[in-house]
């Protein structure tokens, strides 16, 4: 009787919210619980793909067509950390507004009919500042992060129940009618929990209880912790997670962050994970009886302001995803992703319904049958060998299988995807913003620039004086990157008049950087690097008789946001010495330095529109370059079109940047990789880790910075550069996007097109595609190549071979104004000059 009466009221539940509009697309009056095999979504195991987007990387003006183009990508699942310190910047008050609005970010995810993995956290690394945690949080008497220490797990737990309760206030849960399926407490503690010693496990053990007396009605997961409780389930972190075991035969194979490339750091080449070996760990997981995967990140963003984490964390977190920085498709890697998932979708209710079955084929050669009875089946072909292709017998059939590769076989005959076959349209330009044919560069007038110079050192009457070197992120409480140490050297007559000393400075930084400055006037730059912020400088300097200044602004680029302790890790000088003097070495460490927090302009407030027509400012012809703490100011019109801007400051050295008083972010081209490590064609075959393959040696990290379309005004806009070690604006320019250049080849023994395969379709089999797509809003206005033979050549370089077919007026009538265009690689389509031969379509062709 009791039963039946809850089911009522359950039915009541669900009707009210109906009528109130809360469960709206498929994504109702959701039930979701795990067994050993999958997540239960109302009563069904799920296979699900998932992708995270973080919220506040990009505007919410484009969030709906990010999350568009991740459900056209085949992602089931969105996933989001969620970022304590911008929530509750100070204790007690809250921010959930712009970028940082979570419930609508979570309401749009809703909207598009896919599911939310919160990532509640509160820790979150994410390569944001201070891991998430908010400053205040630091100075709290007696507390330490992420340990059994009470004073934190008392703020850890108002947070959690703070986020908690928006979501069940807001019905997002999923019992509630909305897409939350999953929830996240903690983050990759199991990393760091050695240090935390006895500490760790009891923590641990508390955050789980806590989390669950939340009564979120999901489950809840904690990446990279093996001894997470039950029933938490533990998940797997990594580019690979085929062999990750759950601690518990209860529970879910799930990978919570796969990595489709990495992170970019100031002073480091760029790093890209070819999309052969990402779809190859994908397939590897599902193969060995995963069921969740996500892509960490589907789309990266950009750090905007001082978001960015450290340290020395670049403001583009591009992360090489199907989504770039600007929410334009990646190609091939958006489109071969998605065919994979309509492989493994295509495999599902047989993924769901048993344990594989595993069969060694040969050496480093082996399949995964499974059967949803005996004589109906799924598999997947493994080679994993990371040089040597191979064909393999399988089920009386044989098939080729190239290295580091799986085919998918949805009825365990037909190979319908090969994860080392690209057969999905590619991008010509790899970075279309640096291409004149698909981007527009405007220049800015030089003589339309105005400059305020600041002086080095103490500049307003809220300094104060200490002993010794302070630490630098206890004094500035990150309020700004910017701390001045100033202190004064004292040179008797006796030595200067003695003309064979040489004086020099040694200064020991526990990081990022530096500028030093002797009466006033610059002397050195010294900084570090990401794996090392310390740093040390050794420089000759020139002091007068009498009393010499010395001047030292140090510098942050964002706060640590990862390791043991992290949260404890200093900043700013730890050593100065003078050296050449009568006396020797004189140590200035523990004498009496004046302090100054942030620099005047940002006091002065000059980063905003309101002081854009201050007297302040200066105007003239000749605009001051390759100077020291100095600001920039211009008006620009804003370019034609819709779609996202980008500066090119790579005549800037370091500083930040910032649109009609939007904060772009910190900037430093002056900052070279390394000439060495980069390849000009990685092979994708072999483990992958962040190293192995790197673009852009010896050049700068980042030279263009993403400039939200929603930032701009219709007629004049304003720039703003804080420009801290020297460069040239004159060269600033702005680019927009007009177009893309894409290009395929597919060859007439490719498979057809995932999505027109189905069971026993042997018997009238598919040809093969080639489908060009252009972004929303373009279409495709010119063919620049079409063969049907054997091309040669590759992608923007295509030329005929021996056996060519002209069929630029087949492809043109066929595509020419077309959002997207799909064409047969058959004869009967295409024409056949060359009988015997296997011939391939190759395809250029110009999107604007």
């Amino acid at each position: 009787m009791m039963e039946k009466k809850n089911l009522v009221e359950l039915i009541l539940l669900c009707l009210i919210l109906v009528f109130e509009g809360h469960c709206i697309q498929r994504v109702l009056c959701t039930s979701v619980t795990y067994d050993g095999r999958a997540l239960v979504i109302d009563g069904k195991r799920r296979i699900l793909q998932s992708g995270s987007i973080h919220y506040p990387r990009t505007t919410p003006e484009v969030w709906p067509e990010l999350i568009r183009k991740a459900k056209e990508g085949g992602l089931d699942v969105i996933e989001t950390y969620v970022f304590w310190n911008y929530h509750e910047p100070v204790k007690g008050q809250y921010y959930f507004e712009g970028r940082f609005d979570l419930v609508q970010f979570v309401k749009v995810v809703h909207e598009a009919g896919l599911f939310v993995h919160l990532r509640i956290g509160p820790y979150a690394c994410a390569e944001w500042n201070y891991g998430g945690f908010p400053m205040w949080l630091h100075f709290i008497p007696g507390i330490q992060f992420r340990t059994n220490n009470a004073p934190y797990k008392t703020e850890m737990e108002l947070f959690l129940g703070k986020i908690v309760g928006l979501m069940k206030e807001e019905n997002l849960f999923a019992a509630q009618g909305g897409p939350i399926i999953l929830a996240q407490v903690e983050n990759e503690y199991g990393n760091v929990e050695w240090a935390y010693g006895a500490g760790g496990p009891l923590y641990i053990q508390w955050a789980a209880e806590t989390a669950v007396n939340m009564n979120t009605s999901v489950p809840w997961v904690m990446c990279a912790q093996s001894d997470a409780p039950d029933p938490i389930i533990n998940t797997c972190n990594g580019f690979y997670c085929d062999q990750f075991t759950p601690n518990s035969p209860s529970k879910p194979k799930m990978w919570t962050e796969n990595y489709v490339g990495w992170f970019l750091a100031f002073g480091y080449p760029i790093p890209y994970r070819p999309v052969e070996d990402l779809a190859f760990a994908v397939a590897r997981f599902f193969e060995y009886g995963g069921t969740f995967q996500n892509y960490y990140m589907y789309f990266g963003g950009s750090n905007f302001g001082r978001t960015a984490g450290g340290p020395l964390i670049a403001t583009s977190y591009d992360y090489d995803a199907p989504l770039d920085e600007y929410g334009f498709i990646r190609q091939p890697k958006w489109g071969h992703l998605r065919d994979l998932h309509k492989a493994i979708k295509l495999c599902e209710d047989y993924l769901v319904s048993s344990e594989p079955t595993h069969e060694q084929l040969g050496s480093k050669l082996e399949a995964h049958v499974y059967y949803k009875s005996s004589n109906d089946s799924a598999a997947f072909l493994a080679n994993y060998d990371s040089s040597q292709d191979a064909t393999i017998q399988f089920n009386r059939n044989s098939y080729f299988l190239p290295a580091w590769s799986v085919s998918i076989l949805p009825d365990c005959k037909t190979v319908i995807y090969n994860t080392a076959k690209v057969v999905s349209q590619r991008t010509v330009a790899d970075n279309p913003f640096n291409s004149a044919t698909t981007a527009r560069d405007t220049s800015i007038a030089p003589s339309s620039w105005s400059w305020y110079k600041e002086h080095a050192g103490i500049w307003g009457n809220n300094s104060f004086t200490s002993l010794g070197l302070l630490e630098q992120i206890n004094t500035t409480k990150d309020a700004s990157d910017f701390l001045w140490y100033t202190t004064s050297i004292h040179v008797d007559e006796s030595d200067a008049s003695n003309q064979e000393n040489e004086d020099h400075l040694f200064l020991v930084s526990l990081g990022h950087a530096a500028l030093v400055f002797i009466n006033k006037q610059v002397v050195g730059f010294g900084y570090g690097n990401h794996d090392n912020a310390n740093f040390s400088m050794t420089q000759k300097i020139n002091l007068n008789p009498g009393n010499n200044t010395l001047d030292v602004l140090s510098m942050m680029v964002g706060l640590q946001n990862y390791g043991p302790w992290f949260d404890i890790q200093g900043a700013g000088p730890i050593s100065v010495i003078v050296d050449g003097l009568r006396n020797g070495k004189t140590d200035l460490s523990n004498g009496e330095w004046t302090y100054q927090v942030g620099l005047e302009g940002e006091y002065l407030g000059l980063d905003r529109v309101s002081m854009a027509n201050s007297s302040l400012w200066t105007k003239g012809e000749l605009v001051p370059v390759k100077e020291s703490l100095i600001w920039y100011k211009v008006t620009f019109l804003a370019p034609e079109g819709t779609g996202p801007l980008a500066l090119n400051l790579a005549s800037m050295g370091k500083g930040q940047a910032w649109v009609n008083g939007q904060s772009v972010g910190r900037y430093w081209p002056a900052y070279l990789s390394p000439m060495t490590g980069c390849t000009d064609n990685c092979d994708y075959r072999g483990s992958y880790d962040a190293s192995k393959c790197q673009k852009d040696c010896g050049k700068p990290a980042q030279t263009l910075y993403h400039v939200p379309r929603s930032w701009i005004n219709p007629g004049e806009n304003l720039l703003v550069l804080h420009e801290e070690i020297g460069g040239d604006p004159s060269k600033v320019s702005v680019v927009t996007r007009t177009g893309q250049e894409i290009c395929a080849v597919i060859s007439q023994a490719d498979p057809a097109p995932v999505d027109t395969w189905k069971l026993n379709s042997e018997l009238t089999p598919n040809s093969p595609q080639v489908r060009l797509s252009c972004e929303a809003g373009w279409r495709i206005t010119s063919i620049h190549f079409a063969s049907f033979g054997n091309p040669q050549g590759s992608c923007g370089a295509f030329a005929p071979g021996a056996c060519h077919s002209d069929v630029v007026s087949i492809i043109e009538q066929a595509c020419i104004g077309r959002e997207a265009c799909s064409i047969p690689v058959t004869a009967d389509t295409l024409g056949d000059l060359c009988p015997p031969v296997i011939k391939s379509l190759a395809i250029e062709a110009l999107c604007s």
